[in-house]
């Protein structure tokens, strides 16, 4: 588990902009050391712990890269058509039965092995059949045309892949590729996720007239599990002090973060608050955020509390730009670069300065093809079916105050933020 300091989170500044908190985020967490092999067809998705060095040439031989004719460079016709005389038939899987001769083609396929002595391979399309199985070939192609050489993609002893890889589809196929069946990756990060207060219950569980199914646990859950978290779900934890104090001190032995919507503010009534500061240490981050202004960050007995806002997309939103980099972060990997797409506002909009806002909004092609931006109907961070009937978030920078129909908008999908 993380030890972290008690004062390890703390910030002098008024407001914190998302690139400080960013900062700090990444400068004041460790990963986690655990280290397990797994084998390669459970590695999807997780943090490799070691680099991967080739120990074969991909390919490991040289092979036909097309269906067609291998014959000797020199022997390549200059000024006019040859007739070859085919000596041999190689397969993939196969070996030719002997060394080329001068003067003669082997019919070869994709992937086979180069016959001993020929370098290059003529398209079987670019040739004619001749008489008694001979083949004219056509002048002018170039030496070691359509051939793949040993160890062209990965080279035997070189980095195939690198510590610190969030593992996708083709990594693990590339390790394959090499004859590796486990690979040496981190731990899952283990995640302790609650809900708080008298006035939520569980779907499914009889509702008050004054209570709310709980949602935002379900939310984070989900979202965590995408991250490849191992997630503690601590259920709901009513507003009694000195038990929230008891959950949050185990969660805090047996996991790496323990995170959080809501209940964290300084009002009577947020327990979460009055609990933490019993057994660790909190500090309340104002951040230059729209939605989710109020983070809370803070350390119990060495493990890091995160305390998201309560309404929906607020809570949404600093997950992406919070609780996301922490989370990379404890898992060992580096967060990866966010690439918007730019798109047409179709909407008029005005912000504060030194604010950075993510507005949410439909994509539209317009009639001359670009992809234009349509704010959702309402405002408010409470509104789930503004995430839901969305296609992402229009992100507008600190120094942007307004924005009006035509303006070009840098666009987060979805799909890129989880």
């Amino acid at each position: 588990m993380a030890q972290l300091s008690d004062d390890c989170f703390a910030f002098g500044g008024p407001v914190m902009r998302v690139d400080e908190a960013l900062s700090i985020i990444r400068s004041r967490l460790t990963p986690i050391e655990d280290i397990e092999n797994v084998k390669l067809s459970k590695a999807d998705g997780r943090i490799l712990a070691a680099d991967v060095i080739a120990p074969i040439n991909i390919p490991s031989f040289m092979n036909s890269a097309v269906d067609g004719y291998a014959v000797r460079g020199e022997d390549v016709p200059g000024g006019e058509a040859r007739v070859f005389k085919v000596q041999d038939r190689v397969a993939a899987g196969a070996s030719a039965r002997g060394e080329i001769l001068p003067g003669h083609a082997i019919r070869i396929f994709t992937g086979a092995p180069m016959p001993a002595g020929a370098d290059t391979v003529y398209m079987q399309e670019d040739v004619k059949l001749a008489e008694d199985g001979a083949v004219l070939l056509p002048p002018g192609l170039a030496r070691g045309a359509n051939v793949r050489l040993a160890g062209e993609d990965i080279s035997q002893g070189s980095g195939a892949l690198p510590k610190g890889r969030l593992l996708r589809p083709q990594d693990v196929a590339l390790a394959a590729a090499l004859g590796v069946t486990e690979l040496a990756v981190r731990r899952r990060p283990r995640v302790a996720v609650f809900s708080t207060g008298d006035e939520v219950v569980a779907p499914g569980e009889e509702r008050t007239a004054s209570q709310l199914f709980d949602s935002n646990r379900t939310m984070l859950g989900a979202m965590l599990r995408r991250l490849g978290c191992e997630v503690i779900d601590l259920g709901i934890l009513r507003d009694d002090r000195v038990a929230l104090a008891a959950a949050l001190k185990q969660a805090a032995r047996d996991c790496d973060l323990i995170l959080t919507t809501g209940g964290v503010s300084t009002g009577e009534e947020d327990h979460v608050k009055a609990a933490i500061e019993t057994i660790g240490s909190l500090v309340l981050w104002r951040m230059a955020i729209k939605p989710g202004r109020a983070v809370t960050m803070g350390v119990i007995d060495g493990t890091p509390f995160i305390g998201l806002p309560g309404n929906p997309v607020a809570g949404f939103v600093t997950f992406i730009y919070v609780a996301r980099p922490a989370i990379l972060t404890l898992a060992g990997t580096t967060l990866p670069k966010l690439v918007p797409l730019r798109v047409r506002a179709q909407f008029d909009y005005r912000k504060k300065t030194g604010r950075r806002e993510y507005i949410r909004v439909t994509l539209e092609q317009g009639p001359d093809g670009v992809f234009e931006a349509l704010k959702f109907s309402r405002d408010g961070a409470a509104l789930l079916s503004s995430l839901v009937t969305t296609d992402g978030l229009a992100e507008l920078e600190e120094n942007v105050t307004t924005v009006e129909p035509g303006d070009m908008l840098s666009f987060l999908p979805y799909s890129s933020l989880l």
